[in-house]
């Protein structure tokens, strides 16, 4: 078995089965991940969201190991609760980041094809949050930078000098 297929076969293995031990959050921890997945999976429990959410994603922008371990989970939340989609979708914004974690995002690519599919139906349904969305499709189609920078969809005005001014 040369290293891509077993790569490959590794992925297929991470959506099912995690080493937890392994897969430490933004704190260093590796038990508060697992028990808050399943604290939401059996409700919508808003506090183990928030933490869940400082857990999976520093400051908006550095993921790590529990992330990409956590994403399968999330996606499968994800057509059912708005959290579970905003933090799934964070998750893969921050994945062109520097997080050391290549082989978990590559063992990530089943969820993350699952994952354009469920953010595709769910624009078409001209939600509220389409915005949001809409970013996080962009991020799922590896368009990272565009993603990242696009801030609205409102026009912008600069003041710039007229460069014929310049030459009197």
């Amino acid at each position: 078995m040369d290293a891509e297929s077993s790569l490959a076969a590794s992925g297929r293995l991470n959506a099912q089965v995690v080493n937890w031990a392994r897969m430490y959050d933004c704190h260093g921890d590796i038990d508060r991940v697992p028990e808050l997945l399943a604290r939401v999976e059996r409700e919508d429990d808003a506090e183990a969201w928030d933490e869940l959410g400082y857990r999976l994603v520093l400051e908006c922008d550095l993921v790590f190991p529990a992330s990409f371990a956590a994403l399968p989970r999330l996606v499968r939340l994800a057509s059912r609760s708005a959290r579970a989609r905003g933090l799934a979708g964070t998750i893969v914004r921050c994945a062109a980041g520097g997080h050391g974690c290549d082989d978990l995002l590559a063992g990530c690519a089943d969820a993350i094809a699952e994952f354009r599919e469920l953010l595709d139906r769910h624009l078409r349904s001209r939600p509220d949050d389409y915005f949001a969305t809409f970013l996080y499709l962009l991020a799922v189609e590896e368009q990272y930078h565009w993603s990242a920078v696009l801030r609205d969809f409102s026009d912008d005005f600069y003041q710039v000098t007229c460069p014929t001014a310049l030459q009197r």
